[in-house]
């Protein structure tokens, strides 16, 4: 069997299992997603606050924007020529509103996750990271020269245990976590996590906030700042580029280790930096971001209501926030639910295996602010 042979099986493998992802062919309008010759209510974006197409933001930015911030590419890599005066800004405000010592932005999520673990471990690091943290988180865990212990999901007491059994063996342990999980909706116990990392000394946290920032806390920081733990966090970590509706990463940090890391992680050193337009709308709407609570009450407001509407209807839903899963089980009949829901104009696809574990194929509701309590309405009823 020649190579493509082998590559055209396995496709058809996952065809049969109804695992086989195609790229969908998509037009966007406000709210709403033109797919297939239909228009439906967005139900599978990131852009939790509704504003990636926030045409008033974007003409006040574009009216206040002028020299190197209007530069299409940096053209380097920031240790080069790319690290411009729009990156120290960001940076700055971002140590500034989080409180702390330093931050240091990145290209995106999966450069910053495969990133910094592999920078910050070696052969005497033990890495404990809950059983489902993101797909770059894992991936930055095999990059590394750490031992790894994956717990089971939100098993805090198996992770009191392994820390119990290990902490004499590791000079450095690193626990790793999301606050919000992206494919569940469910919420980490960082109070519970800070205070283990404090019994065991050594020990450090690591916090992705990617789908936490700009959506919970008083500023939009993220579930630590709900919670007043950030600065117990050592590396605390969000995107750019789903509720702040940008591109790019950050860590939030102490000076030490931002330092370490503009001298050791590879995905920073030797990549492109973002162009600094980009650099300068994130700064834009990072500056705006506590003035939006009432879109974060009013994504708070759906959240719980489609949450609610899921288990009166007997569906298991584990979500504690705006990712709300609908789980089905098997990937053939989450592909028809999604397909249904679409012809009722509501854009909703199925996630599968390897994405979530077999068994647990499910509809992944992302809500954001925009959704009317109509249009809520109306898919609660349609289920």
């Amino acid at each position: 069997m020649t190579n493509e042979e082998t590559f055209a099986h396995e496709l058809k493998t996952l065809q049969a299992q109804g695992n086989l992802r195609t790229l969908p062919l998509v037009a966007h309008d406000g709210q709403d997603i033109i797919a297939s010759g239909r228009r439906m209510l967005n139900l599978s974006s990131n852009d939790y606050l509704g504003l990636a197409g926030e045409k008033t933001l974007q003409e006040q930015f574009w009216q206040g924007l002028s020299g190197e911030d209007t530069l299409l590419s940096a053209s380097s890599s920031r240790l080069l020529t790319g690290n411009f005066s729009a990156y120290t800004r960001l940076e700055q405000l971002l140590a500034a509103l989080f409180g702390r010592e330093a931050a240091l932005v990145f290209g995106s999520g999966y450069h910053m996750n495969t990133g910094i673990l592999p920078a910050v471990t070696d052969s005497s690091t033990l890495i404990l990271a809950d059983k489902l943290v993101h797909a770059s988180l894992i991936d930055g865990i095999r990059l590394s020269g750490a031992r790894s212990i994956r717990f089971r999901h939100q098993d805090y007491a198996q992770l009191e245990n392994l820390l119990q059994k290990y902490h004499a063996d590791f000079p450095r342990i690193i626990i790793v976590t999301e606050s919000i999980f992206s494919m569940d909706g469910d919420t980490a116990d960082l109070l519970r996590l800070t205070g283990l990392k404090k019994q065991y000394p050594g020990t450090m946290l690591y916090v992705d906030e990617a789908h936490g920032i700009g959506v919970r806390g008083r500023q939009g920081l993220g579930l630590a700042e709900e919670l007043d733990c950030i600065g117990d966090i050592d590396f605390l970590c969000g995107t750019f580029g789903k509720a702040l509706a940008s591109v790019g990463a950050y860590v939030v940090c102490n000076r030490i280790i931002r330092d370490y890391l503009v001298n050791k992680m590879r995905t920073l050193i030797f990549t492109t930096a973002l162009p600094p337009l980009n650099v300068a709308w994130t700064q834009f709407v990072m500056e705006r971001l506590a003035d939006m609570t009432e879109r974060r009450q009013r994504l708070a407001s759906s959240s719980t209501c489609l949450r609610n509407a899921l288990k009166a209807h007997g569906w298991t839903c584990p979500s504690e926030s705006h990712i709300v899963p609908m789980i089905v089980g098997d990937s053939h009949e989450a592909t028809q639910k999604a397909e249904q829901l679409q012809k009722l104009g509501y854009y909703v696809l199925p996630v599968r295996p390897p994405t979530v574990p077999p068994g647990t194929s499910r509809l992944r509701f992302s809500l954001n602010a925009g959704i009317t309590p109509d249009e809520l309405k109306q898919l609660t009823e349609l289920l």
